[in-house]
């Protein structure tokens, strides 16, 4: 039962990791934190999104499975979202010049 739990959570790890992997070096957005800020809002939002997916369950019910014991899409998507926010209120807004 443990590695169950562990083995789902280990899933959102990397998921979180390589989202914030993407965002910080492949796309290079300035972000707050540098890395280690992307690398906490990705882990945020795919833990969110695995937490959503619990609760919305039936809605998503015909999204496939890995492993038929974790759902990738809700965990990906929400933390691509959140990510894309985190982005967005870390741009420097140089209107004054």
């Amino acid at each position: 039962m443990v590695s169950y739990y562990f083995n789902i959570g280990l899933i959102y790890f990397v998921i979180g990791f390589t989202i914030a992997m993407l965002t910080y070096f492949v796309f290079k957005k300035d972000v707050i934190g540098h890395f280690v800020g992307a690398l906490i809002v990705g882990l945020f939002g795919s833990f969110l999104g695995g937490v959503l997916e619990y609760f919305f369950a039936d809605i998503i019910e015909l999204l496939s499975n890995l492993n038929n014991a974790v759902n990738i899409f809700p965990p990906i998507i929400t933390s691509f979202v959140l990510m894309w926010l985190f982005v967005k209120a870390s741009e420097r807004g140089d209107t004054d010049e």
